[in-house]
């Protein structure tokens, strides 16, 4: 690895692991998609898949008052987690795992909801869904957040972003055919407004990288590889039409 790629990965991490969000969301969203998950049980078993530094983790510990276990493959997100766990008296309530959510050892048919939010193309949805599948009792909710398409031709630019995050990124119709293909039933579905990219991700990112440059002021690298990542948020000011987040609510068959 060429030392501007070592440059890069390690600005990432220290942008990434000092945000509210790991991407967008926000919680009268999370509270959007859950308000459409009727007749749960009254104390559901949850499992938030990707869970980042789990913002949404503690708000859906507001939403529900069943045991919650969380799994992101990023150990310092997890110990934030933990920490944020342990600071708000939930560790009866929520376990925060280091895990690969492709390869989880967890019984099959044990949850009422699997959770995700804008994380399951780090898998891709098709294994994800299957997984999730497997994961729920019967009757039981998926809701998860994931990258869709607005418009065709969309400019290099963002192509070029999404093709090397999300090669395998479609349209809310895609997603859809792939919800009734791997036999759950569609309960609705919405799109994140725009402060949910802004609040709590794209704003804090822009504060973060200008601390960062600061810091790393005589660092020339450093200061290109924050220029790259500082790419993202203004490329979503000029080209946001172009893509969006989508909420998917829907229900295990």
């Amino acid at each position: 690895m060429s030392e501007p790629s070592k440059h890069l990965e390690q600005l990432f991490f220290e942008v990434f692991e000092a945000l509210p969000r790991q991407g967008p969301g926000n919680c009268a969203s999370t509270a959007k998609a859950f308000a459409l998950c009727h007749d749960l049980p009254v104390s559901p078993a949850v499992l938030d898949l990707g869970c980042g530094v789990g913002e949404q983790t503690r708000h859906l510990a507001d939403l529900t008052s069943g045991p919650i276990a969380a799994v992101d493959n990023h150990a310092p997100n997890v110990e934030r987690l933990r920490a944020a766990i342990a600071e708000h008296g939930l560790a009866e309530r929520i376990s925060a795992t280091v895990g690969d959510m492709a390869n989880l050892n967890l019984p099959p048919a044990s949850f009422d909801l699997v959770w995700s939010e804008g994380a399951f193309y780090n898998i891709g949805l098709d294994k994800a869904l299957r997984i999730s599948h497997k994961l729920l009792r019967s009757d039981g909710y998926l809701v998860f957040s994931d990258a869709v398409w607005c418009k065709q031709n969309p400019p290099p630019e963002v192509k070029a972003a999404f093709d090397s995050d999300y090669p395998d990124m479609g349209t809310v119709a895609d997603v859809l055919a792939t919800i009734e293909r791997h036999q759950f039933s569609l309960i609705g579905h919405f799109t994140l407004p725009d402060e949910a990219w802004w609040d709590d991700f794209y704003t804090p990112m822009l504060q973060r990288i200008e601390e960062l440059r600061s810091r790393y002021a005589a660092d020339k690298e450093a200061i290109t590889a924050l220029d790259q990542i500082a790419r993202e948020p203004e490329m979503h000011r000029r080209h946001s039409d172009y893509y969006a987040y989508e909420f998917f609510v829907a229900r295990r068959v």
